[in-house]
């Protein structure tokens, strides 16, 4: 996962930027931010580095996965501007605030309460201060175009289904979950996201690390056949010069009003 998340940051390392970019512009100079489901970091140590002056506070439940965010922290020099918090978001906050910007990227589909998890943004926000969720409305594609995207694209169907099983979170209306919250200015962007062959080495990487992950939860849940196209087409990832990476992204900023 931790090898996942970091492939994601540095092949669309485009997106992020132009997100980040965007974020800033928005928010106040020298912004305190938490980072809500920090995971691995790469949000944390991407806002560190391109927001001048901020502070970041890096939340996660996992402990692995702080402990690596600290130790990229400290290798690219940032270890003075990121501190990281244990808490299981599911639970009653820890003292956050007062924060200029809460920073939730792929992270508020994980949450067992959307409701209160935004009450809980919202309370963490000084007034006027600036939530963003970065929600992902497709998982990537890499195999468009070629022999195999019919069974990833099955591979992905099964898998939605089983986040669905899950009670996980996925495609909700975040905007109208935010006004309702008591977020003011409610601002949507999509992010179509579509790298074309060739692409860097880390590309596919990413795609076999994603793809591997994808495979080991569905068996049982393709045919014998499928589950054989799509472990032949994870092993020759590395040899191909057809990969794409295509998905999509949408954003929500949102500001806090008064206390409600």
């Amino acid at each position: 996962m931790i090898e996942m998340l970091d492939l994601d940051a540095e092949v669309l390392a485009d997106y992020h930027r132009e997100l980040i970019g965007w974020v800033g512009r928005e928010a106040a100079d020298h912004p305190r931010v938490v980072d809500i489901g920090a995971g691995s970091g790469t949000g944390s140590l991407a806002l560190a580095r391109e927001l001048p002056g901020s502070e970041i506070t890096a939340v996660d439940v996992d402990p692995e996965m702080l402990a690596h965010l600290r130790d990229q922290a400290a290798k690219t020099g940032l270890g003075d501007r990121i501190r990281t918090v244990e808490a299981d978001l599911d639970q009653p906050w820890p003292d956050l605030g007062p924060a200029d910007v809460v920073w939730a990227a792929s992270s508020m589909h994980h949450m067992a309460d959307p409701k209160q998890a935004l009450a809980s943004a919202y309370a963490a926000l000084r007034e006027g201060g600036l939530l963003v969720i970065a929600e992902l409305d497709s998982f990537p594609l890499f195999l468009t175009g070629t022999a195999d995207e019919e069974v990833e694209r099955r591979g992905h169907e099964a898998v939605a289904h089983l986040r669905h099983e899950a009670g996980m979170h996925m495609h909700e209306n975040w905007g109208d979950r935010a006004t309702h919250a008591g977020f003011e200015a409610v601002t949507r962007r999509h992010f179509d996201i579509d790298l074309r062959p060739p692409l860097p080495a880390a590309a596919a990487r990413y795609a076999e690390v994603t793809l591997h992950r994808m495979r080991e939860r569905l068996e049982g849940r393709l045919s014998t056949s499928d589950l054989t196209a799509l472990d032949k087409a994870v092993a020759g990832l590395a040899g191909r010069d057809d990969l794409s990476v295509r998905t999509t992204r949408t954003v929500w900023l949102a500001r806090r009003g008064r206390f409600v």
